[in-house]
């Protein structure tokens, strides 16, 4: 099984500018290729180096939630500000968070491997916790000998 941990957090809000994910939860390529798009969009008109400027770290959030039956998708910064482009405030609660660590040659690849690795192989094998839905983020903390490293958060509850 992969490598994680279980650390406690306090309680914490991403600004983020949000998409609407269309493809069916269990069509993993529609899915990328959605996120892909969304991610070279904020990208290229500018939103996200609208949020970085208000960002309260260096950390990118790119964040999974479903509201009101709908798979969202959201690029995101941790911060108490707020931007006219922003599409939701995401509340992401106090408690125990699954966290993997990985790096990859891009965002995107750090995205899928993480999220991979939490719903393939690890969350299915915890005992004591389990995901209930719920915010979950790949979180891109840098850049390090070349490669983009970060973390994978969950937020869990005894089971």
């Amino acid at each position: 099984m992969a490598d994680y941990t279980l650390q406690e957090k306090e309680g914490f809000t991403v600004l983020g500018i949000g998409t609407e994910l269309k493809s069916d939860y269990t069509d993993f390529a529609g899915i990328s290729k959605e996120k892909s798009d969304f991610w070279k969009s904020v990208e290229q008109d500018g939103r996200l180096d609208a949020l970085k400027a208000v960002a309260a770290n260096e950390y990118i959030f790119a964040v999974n939630e479903a509201v009101n039956n709908q798979m969202m998708h959201y690029a995101g910064v941790m911060t108490a500000e707020t931007l006219p482009e922003a599409t939701r405030a995401i509340q992401f609660p106090e408690g125990t968070y699954l966290v993997i660590e990985g790096e990859a040659e891009t965002s995107e690849e750090l995205s899928n491997t993480l999220t991979g690795i939490a719903f393939g192989q690890v969350l299915g094998g915890l005992e004591e916790y389990a995901y209930v839905g719920g915010p979950n983020a790949t979180v891109e903390m840098g850049q390090r000998n070349g490669m983009t490293f970060g973390e994978m958060w969950i937020p869990l509850v005894k089971k």
